[in-house]
């Protein structure tokens, strides 16, 4: 399986998936993920850690739309260069990912599954909407990735972000979820959002050995709250 993102109103800032694609909008086997041996005992965020139900579904009828005013920061588009997560002891340089003729969303090389990635189609860290980034979460020849520990972040951890204007964007966790592959809520992980989200990504859950899969993906949802010029 593959993600799969659609542009709405052919603006990029805007991401949305189509109807026969919500089911495909995850990382795959072939994705985020190359199985090794002790896969399985990757953290797996507890339901103390889930994002809260009171937050309505980014993109669902109850949830506001990216055209409002948002009432916190909100910064200018500015390409991201360093991924930050001090909880998980990760400061990794960040590189940029696109899309595949099929459509579906480049993932970082298995070359180096250190390397986490931003995917250009959606925002820019610190703007108006949703910023992707994806990391691998271990790979046969090369042990843990860089998002190996992603189900350890707890709500209240701290994200930064530098960016080439700069600028250092600083998010804080807001909750982070296991889904299954087969029930991936697209519009909770990919839907418009009224003030500037991120979301790191990589695969989790049971291993099937038979088909080299993870069953489930991890994602972490955070909010910008701060920025400071880069040091």
């Amino acid at each position: 399986m593959s993600w799969v993102h659609r542009l709405i109103g052919g603006g990029r800032r805007r991401l949305a998936v189509s109807a026969t694609a919500a089911g495909l909008a995850l990382v795959g086997s072939a994705a985020l993920v190359f199985g090794i041996t002790a896969q399985h005992h990757a953290p797996t965020p507890p339901a103390s850690a889930a994002l809260p139900t009171t937050r309505p579904a980014s993109g669902s009828a109850d949830a506001p739309s990216s055209t409002t005013a948002s009432t916190g920061p909100v910064l200018g588009a500015s390409v991201p260069t360093v991924l930050d997560i001090p909880a998980l002891g990760v400061h990794h340089d960040l590189i940029t990912l696109g899309h595949k003729t099929d459509g579906t969303v480049e993932v970082p090389p298995l070359s180096d599954v250190a390397v986490p990635g931003w995917d250009r189609f959606s925002p820019t860290p610190g703007e108006l909407g949703p910023a992707v980034i994806l990391g691998h979460v271990d790979a046969a020849t090369q042990g843990r990735g860089v998002f190996y520990s992603l189900g350890a972040l707890r709500p209240g951890d701290t994200v930064s972000i530098t960016r080439t204007d700069h600028s250092v964007a600083v998010f804080r966790v807001d909750g982070v979820d296991e889904y299954s592959k087969d029930t991936f809520p697209t519009l909770t992980v990919y839907g418009n959002t009224p003030d500037p989200q991120l979301r790191l990504i990589t695969c989790g859950g049971p291993y099937d050995p038979e088909t080299h899969n993870y069953l489930s993906n991890i994602v972490a949802f955070a909010t910008l709250v701060d920025s400071h010029p880069a040091t």
